[in-house]
């Protein structure tokens, strides 16, 4: 929870909480749909925590063959604790390259091992990390991954370095990565350690910080591995490392679809840790009466790299790209406007903010982002707050006066809703039975809708209103559901939504309309993806950590500054 002691910080508390935008303004899909990566996204935390801790990648194993295949043991003290990725690169044929879901075969698979495994740690798991989902593991394996190259820009790089050349920076700056990944798994799936008890590790208690790390240590293992070819192809003579700044801005791909999105409506009380974090950390920034001039200094150059970033940003989705267009054209008119009109001297932030109001929510939500990172002492900490979930609370004892007072206050929303078209119950959700991954059909094609996830809020929501239209107010809960039973599910949402508001998207999410890729773009966006990349309204292509330190940059002074990252300039040396 947010905390507060002296008075003034009780007024200024107070103060934060006021100015937050409600949740009817925030919670809607299409804003969510926005959301850009910010100064509380788990990557920037974890990347703070360990350059404040001055930790230092390690590698008490490597054993790789002369084409780059065996494995490597990649270990980083974080709080005290030391973890390990185990990563084991092998032979791939072009026939069974693919980065669907169902692939049983990579380039390289991963694991995050509790501590320094020995030899007989690497060899027991060898033949269970690379089948990943058919593999058997203890608790002491706290993820698991698995990357293919990209096949071209890795030979490329390869080849460049082991004739002592840096790569075509165009070609490298295009792709944006040398591996990408088609799924990190944790939180006890397949048998590995249980979010449970990875909370009580040190460095590892805040949200989807395992992964984080995990993802980290593979984007050290690509350059590893690329430099390690590029040697062997030298035969140790004359093959360079990787240049700093490419390596800087290189991360790791990511092609990601339905399988996380359901995540955002099952844990409802996490979700709100979240974006009332985000939303907090926004409210301190516009209540700055005067800012010093290095802070509007810092302003105005995030301002600079924004506008630049989102020239580079270029997709093949035309739904997206017509959106970036748009802020693109946006985005330079605030920055002359800043020209032309100084931000006030009272409350300039609050003043940024109003500038935006009738803009894109592209460029609204883009703005938050800059704004929350200009203040760090008013923001960093809240981290802390983000993982915070609640398993939903249920009063049986509750009236059905008290019941409809909730739906007043918190689902006004789904009253607006148009719920009578055929098309407004056309979609569901269900869990693919061959892979265990969400998936969305379509009710009147396919079968499968008896064993739909409940995610129709508003229908539930007008299902029960009805019913408390048939019994007095008095009634208690208890006695609705011996006739009700099934309104139990709603019931105890909309008890648990009222105490944690910003947990319920505000949306119909089985219209036939839905773009579940706004649910992906919202939870990516707090993991810290950039470059967002939709291949259709399911799934989308991402980068993790483009632009932040690599291993051997976490001293430097700006490992935390990398806030909309930018292509390099390759033009001068460093």
């Amino acid at each position: 929870m947010i905390q507060f002691t002296s008075h003034k910080t009780t007024t200024d508390h107070q103060r934060a909480l006021a100015m937050m935008r409600p949740a009817d303004d925030v919670m809607r899909l299409e804003r969510m749909g926005a959301f850009f990566p910010h100064r509380l996204s788990f990557m920037r935390s974890f990347i703070r925590r360990i350059a404040s801790e001055n930790a230092q990648i390690s590698w008490p194993v490597t054993a790789l063959d002369s084409n780059g295949f065996g494995h490597i043991v990649l270990s980083l003290p974080v709080s005290g604790r030391v973890y390990s990725l185990i990563a084991y690169s092998r032979h791939l044929d072009d026939s069974d390259r693919t980065d669907r879901v169902i692939a049983t075969k990579w380039d390289a698979s991963f694991c995050l091992f509790d501590g320094v495994p020995n030899e007989a740690d690497i060899a027991f798991l060898a033949d269970h990390v690379t089948t990943q989902e058919l593999g058997h593991y203890h608790d002491r394996v706290l993820t698991l991954s698995r990357a293919n190259k990209s096949v071209r820009l890795f030979q490329h790089v390869t080849d460049a370095l082991s004739t002592g050349v840096q790569p075509d920076p165009d070609m490298l700056f295009s792709i944006g990565y040398l591996m990408r990944t088609t799924a990190v798994y944790g939180n006890g799936k397949f048998g590995i350690a249980d979010r449970n008890k990875i909370m009580e590790f040190p460095g590892l208690d805040g949200s989807f910080q395992a992964e984080m790390l995990t993802v980290y240590l593979i984007r050290e293992f690509s350059f590893r591995l690329v430099e390690h070819c590029a040697a062997q192809k030298a035969l140790n003579m004359g093959a360079v490392a990787l240049d700093d700044r490419m390596k800087q801005y290189l991360g790791i791909g990511n092609s990601t679809g339905l399988g996380m999105a359901p995540f955002l409506v099952t844990h409802p009380c996490l979700l709100h840790s979240w974006i009332v974090a985000r939303e907090y950390a926004l409210a301190r920034i516009r209540l700055i009466e005067a800012a010093p001039d290095e802070m509007c200094s810092h302003f105005a150059t995030l301002i600079t790299r924004a506008n630049i970033h989102v020239t580079q940003w270029q997709v093949e989705d035309e739904i997206q790209q017509a959106r970036i267009d748009i802020l693109r054209e946006e985005i330079a008119a605030f920055c002359t406007s800043l020209e032309e009109k100084p931000l006030a001297d009272r409350l300039p932030f609050d003043d940024a903010f109003s500038r935006v109001q009738m803009s894109s929510y592209e460029m609204q939500e883009l703005l938050v982002s800059v704004l929350i990172e200009i203040s760090p002492e008013r923001v960093d900490g809240l981290e802390s707050c983000m993982s915070h979930d609640v398993t939903s609370a249920f009063d049986p004892k509750m009236t059905l006066e008290n019941v409809g007072a909730l739906l007043d206050s918190h689902y006004c929303w789904a009253e607006s809703l148009d719920l009578e078209r055929r098309e407004a119950h056309q979609s569901f959700w269900y869990t693919s039975e061959e892979k265990l991954e969400p998936r969305l059909g379509n009710r009147y094609e396919e079968d499968g809708a008896a064993l739909e996830m409940p995610f129709a809020i508003p229908f539930y929501i007008r299902e029960l209103r009805q019913a408390l239209s048939e019994y007095p107010g008095d009634m208690l809960v208890a006695e609705l559901l011996l006739s009700h039973p099934h309104l139990r599910y709603i019931l105890c949402r909309i008890q648990t939504v009222a105490k944690f508001p910003y947990g319920e998207i505000q949306d119909n999410l089985v219209d036939a309309a839905i773009r579940p890729i706004d649910l992906l773009r919202c939870k990516l966006s707090f993991f810290g993806a950039s470059k967002f990349d939709p291949k259709s309204d399911k799934w989308t292509r991402i980068t993790l950590y483009q632009g932040a330190p690599h291993a051997g940059q976490l001293a430097s002074h700006d490992a935390d500054d990398w806030l909309f990252p930018l292509i390099p300039d390759m033009s001068s040396p460093l």
